[in-house]
C-alpha cells in the first residue's frame, strides 16, 4: 500500500520571511494597526517612569531634611465646628520643647517655632510669605544655614531683637539682583526688623517651599509680632526632634507621646492635643500614594492595548478575506494548514512587536522630555520595558490565533473560486 505524501514544514526563516513581506507590502494598514499597541505601550512606559521619577524626587528632597526627624505639632482649634488645621491652637509651650530635650534620652536636640502668614515690606515692594520665630537650635535641627550673614545669637533671643533672616525666594522678591541687602530695614507687620542674614536655597518639599519664609527669634514672635501665650508658658506652633539616628524615631515619639501626656495630664479615653509624625512616615505615605496613582493611569493606558489588540484582530480578519484566493493558491501547491497558521500569526506577532518596541521609544523619549522640563530625576525601569514588549507579544498572539485559524481552515476549493 503507497503511503500519502506528506508536505514539510515551512522553515521559521521562511515564514518569517513571508510575514515580513506582506506587512511590507501594506505599509499604511500596518502602521494603522500598530497605533493602538503604540499608544499603550507608551502611555505604561512613560506614566510609570514618570511616577518613578516623581517619587524619587520627593524622597530625595524630604531625606535632605533629615530622616532623624520628626514633628510635634499642637493642637487644632476649631471656629464655628470647622478645623483650623494642626498647630493653630496653644496646647504646646515652648517649655514642653525644652522639657522634652532634656528628659528624652532618644532626643538629640529639639527646636521649638511658631508660624504665621504674614506680609513683608521693603521700599516699594512686598511679598506674602510665612514667618518663623524659632530657637537657636533650629538651623541644627533642620540642617538649614545662613549663606549669607548669620544665624541668631543667644542675645538676639534673650533681647527679642527685631533682626531677620531671609529665605532664598523672598530675597529675590523684596530686593533686586546686585542691591545690598545685610544690613536693610524691612517691615512685618507694623514692625521694621533688620536683615542679619539669608539661608540657603532648600527648594519645595511636599507642596511646600521652604525658601518662601523668614525668620525671626522666638522671643520676638511671641511678644511683638503674635501675641500668643498659653497660661504655662510661651506658645507654640510646634517643635522638630533629632533623633540619634532613623532607628532611634520610634522610641522617640513613644517617649515624647508620654511625657506630654504626663505634662498635659491627658489620661485614655481623652485624646491627645499633639500630633507627631515624622519623615519615613511623610516618605512612606507619599511612596503609597504615587505607587498608587501610577498603577492607576498604567490600567488606564493599558485600556489602548486592549485596543490596539483588537484593532489587530480586525485588521487580519480582513486580510484573511481579502487574501482568501493567495490562500487557496498556497494550498493547492500544496502548503499545509500550519504553515498558513504560522505564517498570519506571525504576522500579528510582528505587528505587536514592532508597535511595541515603537512604544517603548516613545515612552522613553517622553518621560525623558517630562523630567528635563520639570527637573525630577529620569528613571526608567527595565523591568517595564520587558513589561512592556511581553505585554506586546501576548496582544499579537490572542490578536491573532483567530484570524489565523481561519485562513488555515479555509477550503483550497472555495479559496480559489472567491474573487
Amino acid at each position: 500500500m503507497k503511503l500519502a505524501h506528506q508536505a514539510p514544514s515551512v522553515p521559521l526563516l521562511e515564514v518569517l520571511t513571508m510575514a515580513v513581506e506582506s506587512l511590507w507590502s501594506n505599509r499604511l494598514r500596518t502602521s494603522l494597526t500598530m497605533l493602538g499597541v503604540i499608544i499603550g505601550i507608551a502611555s505604561v512606559i512613560m506614566v510609570t517612569s514618570v511616577g518613578q521619577g516623581v517619587q524619587k524626587a520627593t524622597e530625595q528632597q524630604i531625606q535632605s531634611l533629615g530622616t532623624n526627624v520628626m514633628l510635634v505639632l499642637a493642637g487644632a482649634a476649631r471656629t464655628g465646628g470647622i478645623s483650623q488645621g494642626a498647630g493653630s491652637a496653644s496646647t504646646l509651650t515652648w517649655e514642653d520643647a525644652q522639657a522634652i530635650a532634656k528628659q528624652v534620652p532618644a532626643a538629640q536636640n529639639v527646636t521649638a517655632y511658631l508660624q504665621r502668614s504674614v506680609q513683608v515690606v521693603y521700599g516699594d515692594r512686598n511679598d506674602s510669605t510665612f514667618v518663623l520665630g524659632v530657637d537657636l537650635n533650629y538651623a541644627d535641627v533642620k540642617e538649614i544655614y545662613p549663606k549669607v550673614g548669620q544665624f541668631f545669637t543667644q542675645e538676639d533671643l534673650d533681647s527679642a531683637k527685631s533682626v531677620v533672616i531671609l529665605g532664598n525666594k523672598v530675597l529675590t522678591d523684596l530686593f533686586l539682583p546686585g542691591e545690598p541687602v545685610l544690613g536693610q530695614s524691612i517691615r512685618i507687620q507694623s514692625g521694621s526688623y533688620t536683615v542679619i542674614g539669608v539661608m540657603e536655597a532648600k527648594g519645595s518639599v511636599g507642596g511646600q517651599d521652604q525658601d518662601d519664609r523668614v525668620y525671626i527669634p522666638l522671643t520676638n514672635m511671641s511678644s511683638r509680632l503674635v501675641g500668643n501665650s498659653s497660661l504655662v508658658g510661651t506658645a507654640i506652633s510646634g517643635f522638630w526632634l533629632k533623633a540619634q539616628d532613623q532607628a532611634q524615631l520610634e522610641a522617640a515619639q513613644f517617649q515624647v507621646t508620654n511625657l506630654l501626656r504626663i505634662r498635659h495630664n491627658i489620661y485614655p479615653p481623652k485624646p491627645d492635643d499633639f500630633r507627631i509624625s515624622n519623615q519615613i512616615d511623610i516618605i512612606n505615605t507619599f511612596s503609597s500614594i504615587v505607587g498608587l496613582f501610577t498603577v492607576l493611569v498604567s490600567a488606564i493606558a493599558g485600556i489602548s492595548l486592549i485596543v490596539g489588540g483588537i484593532g489587530i484582530a480586525n485588521i487580519m480578519l480582513v486580510s484573511v478575506v481579502e487574501r482568501t484566493r493567495e490562500i487557496g493558491i498556497r494550498k493547492a501547491v500544496g502548503a499545509t494548514k500550519s504553515s498558513i497558521l504560522n505564517q498570519f500569526l506571525m504576522e500579528a506577532i510582528l505587528v505587536s512587536l514592532a508597535g511595541g518596541a515603537i512604544g517603548v521609544a516613545i515612552g522613553v523619549g517622553f518621560a525623558f522630555a517630562a523630567s528635563s522640563l520639570f527637573s525630577f530625576p529620569f528613571v526608567i525601569s527595565f523591568l517595564s520595558i520587558a513589561a512592556g514588549l511581553i505585554l506586546a507579544l501576548v496582544v499579537g498572539l490572542v490578536a491573532g490565533v483567530i484570524p489565523a485559524r481561519n485562513a488555515a481552515q479555509l477550503d483550497p476549493i472555495a479559496a480559489l473560486r472567491s474573487e
